[in-house]
């Protein structure tokens, strides 16, 4: 199957979304590409007509430091098999190394070149954290943009760094 090639390095960049802390810079995003992506999951439907896969029960993503588990997660590709869309549904949540994010659902528009995170999506570094609506991450700008509206508003933990020598309060 044409999908087992299929390297989902576009989705595993979701992880470097720098919302708070300093981005993985670019030359890491493509020593990352030639690294070989795992997925393991309950299940897989390929429908190469419909350019798609479904991966579906304990999903786990994984491709150098990265790893992705949700659910459930759609795969859209092109007719080269070039990643065009990708969605994470259900318990999204992104680790690579101490920056963890969290929502109910991302999708990975290679198109666009945008990483949307929704459904109470909240990214963590260490102590820090932001929380808000959405989470969008624009990959090729590497900038990232956290709105809220009426009931969710954006919500920043940024802790000081540690001095050296610091013993903490008194």
């Amino acid at each position: 199957m044409r999908l087992l090639i299929l390297t989902i390095s576009s989705l595993l960049c979701l992880a470097t979304c720098p919302a708070l802390a300093a981005p993985v810079g670019k030359a890491a995003a493509s020593d990352r590409s030639s690294l070989p992506t795992t997925i393991k999951s309950n299940q897989m439907v390929a429908d190469n007509k419909g350019k798609m896969a479904i991966f579906s029960g304990n999903v786990v993503a994984k491709q150098g430091d990265i790893t992705i588990y949700s659910d459930k997660m759609t795969i859209n590709y092109g007719d080269k098999g070039d990643v065009e869309k990708i969605e994470a549904d259900g318990n999204v949540r992104i680790v690579q190394e101490n920056r963890i994010a969290k929502s109910s659902h991302a999708v990975y528009d290679s198109r666009q070149g945008y990483i949307s995170l929704t459904g109470n999506p909240r990214v963590m570094q260490g102590s820090d954290s932001i929380s808000g609506k959405t989470i969008l991450y624009y990959v090729d700008e590497d900038k990232s943009v956290v709105s809220g509206d009426g009931d969710y508003r954006v919500n920043a933990v940024i802790h000081p760094p540690a001095k050296k020598g610091d013993a903490g309060p008194r």
